[in-house]
């Protein structure tokens, strides 16, 4: 099957990982009991709070379908990075993943709009566009890449974390190489507010604050401590200046595979676990902060208007591209 997306990807990690699925990412197994087992796998450690969600909606479906439907969840990176699983999920060799929806900017531009910086008032602005219909053609925008979304996972708010010089203001950021994930959007907000945004895998950060590679990172409070990044990075401003939710895919082929009442089984379960994903994000956000805090980090809370006053010309740039600025007003006119 040709793969079909705007740039290209690097596929050479994945063939050996395409044996262990043998071209399938959803199987069957028990065949007297017909029941389907779909793969998930995804780059997060089993502490994180978006893998205990997805434990959940496993579990879920599993109740809901009396054991017809289950799925079977490989975390922590054991079938490659992020980037690698969504490949794996566009081409049907694995049926599910959890990606960050800047990741999924190169698959359709209506993603790039949830990068924005300052996009969202607040929790509850965040949550009712993406409960609503607006985060319903994102999820949808994928489908003739053979890519649908599910749902959204809260991803809190991403902000500054440094090595060794503490950022108060935009200016401090001047100089410094910042990792960022391989998005347009992160790459324009970082030069805009001074720094010099340096795209890196999850996987190869820690390395690359110790050595030095990149001078810091920037992210939630629950990646920033689970990550152990706060071992090298003693500076954390809270700037909190974009909202990027995770997402879980399927597979467009393995989900139409599924019958109606499947679908409907596995879309319940992914709504539900929403929910819980949200309660235990919120729990643990605050014990990460206290835990980063308890082991030296400066909790730093700047005047978010100075960064906010920095990223404002990205939004008048954006006007010129109709998909995202419809998307725009649709957001800023959805009410809290």
């Amino acid at each position: 099957m040709k793969i079909v997306r705007k740039k290209k990807l690097s596929l050479f990690p994945i063939m050996i990982i395409l044996g262990f699925f043998l071209f399938s990412g959803i199987s069957s197994c028990d065949l007297h009991k017909q029941r389907k087992v779909i793969k998930l796998a995804h780059g997060l450690p089993t502490d994180h709070p978006v893998h205990k969600a997805m434990v959940y909606m496993a579990n879920r479906l599993e109740k809901l379908s009396e054991g017809k439907l289950t799925i079977q969840i490989y975390p922590s990176g054991q079938l490659g990075s992020e980037q690698q699983c969504v490949e794996l999920v566009q081409i049907g060799s694995l049926a599910m993943t959890k990606v960050s929806a800047a990741v999924m900017e190169s698959f359709a531009d209506d993603y790039k709009v949830l990068g924005l910086p300052y996009l969202f008032l607040s929790k509850q602005h965040t949550f009712k566009v993406l409960n609503g219909d607006i985060g319903k053609d994102i999820l949808l925008s994928t489908e003739k890449r053979w890519i649908r979304g599910l749902c959204f996972y809260d991803a809190g708010s991403r902000s500054f974390y440094t090595v060794s010089k503490p950022i108060h203001k935009p200016e401090d950021l001047k100089g410094l190489k910042i990792r960022v994930m391989k998005s347009k959007t992160a790459l324009e907000m970082v030069k805009a507010m001074g720094g010099s945004p340096t795209p890196l895998s999850w996987g190869e950060l820690y390395t690359a604050l110790q050595s030095g590679v990149v001078d810091g990172a920037e992210n939630n409070p629950p990646s920033f401590y689970t990550s152990h990044h706060y071992e090298v990075c003693k500076y954390y401003t809270l700037d909190e200046h974009a909202t990027i939710p995770d997402v879980l895919i399927i597979n467009e082929k393995v989900w139409e595979k599924l019958t109606k009442q499947e679908q409907q089984w596995l879309q319940q379960a992914a709504n539900e676990s929403v929910r819980v994903e949200r309660k235990l994000w919120a729990e643990s956000v605050k014990e990460s902060l206290e835990a980063v805090k308890k082991a030296g980090v400066e909790i730093i809370i700047p005047d978010k208007s100075l960064f906010h006053a920095k990223v404002a010309p990205l939004y008048k740039e954006y006007e010129k591209h109709k998909v995202i600025n419809d998307y725009i007003i649709r957001i800023q006119n959805t009410h809290e």
